[in-house]
């Protein structure tokens, strides 16, 4: 049976794994998720990703989770906002920003999977998949 939600999936696997302090977590593989993990690399948030092949020859993305000392995380919590029940679209203008600018939002718009930071300049809207704090 399909995964109704790949990105949620991939979220929750990111989320619970930090809060385990694991050093790597592996997710579906989907285009969606290499351009999510792209800009969680690019924003600082992961320390690498990889595309890796499974025993069974299935490819998955393996992420490494990136930690400053041993007590604390640099993910404090990640929040799924667009759900396939309910997507939550905004325009240029609109795009909140999270916890005053201290975390990012993800967004899937025409220019690509980009940050709510970016997407202010590139003066594009589009789909609020995430907020990463």
């Amino acid at each position: 049976m399909g995964m109704t939600d790949p990105i949620a999936d991939m979220l929750t696997r990111i989320r619970n794994a930090n809060k385990a302090h694991f050093k790597t977590v592996n997710v579906s593989m989907s285009r969606m998720n290499i351009n999510i993990a792209k800009v969680l690399k690019k924003t600082g948030y992961i320390s690498n990703y990889d595309k890796v092949r499974k025993e069974k020859g299935q490819q998955v993305l393996e992420i490494i989770l990136r930690y400053p000392d041993a007590k604390h995380t640099v993910i404090t919590n990640i929040k799924r906002i667009s759900k396939p029940g309910r997507r939550v679209y905004v325009s240029s203008d609109s795009i909140p920003k999270v916890l005053n600018g201290l975390g990012i939002s993800i967004l899937s718009t025409s220019k690509g999977v980009i940050t709510d930071a970016e997407a202010r300049e590139l003066n594009v809207g589009g789909e609020i998949l995430c907020n990463i704090w």
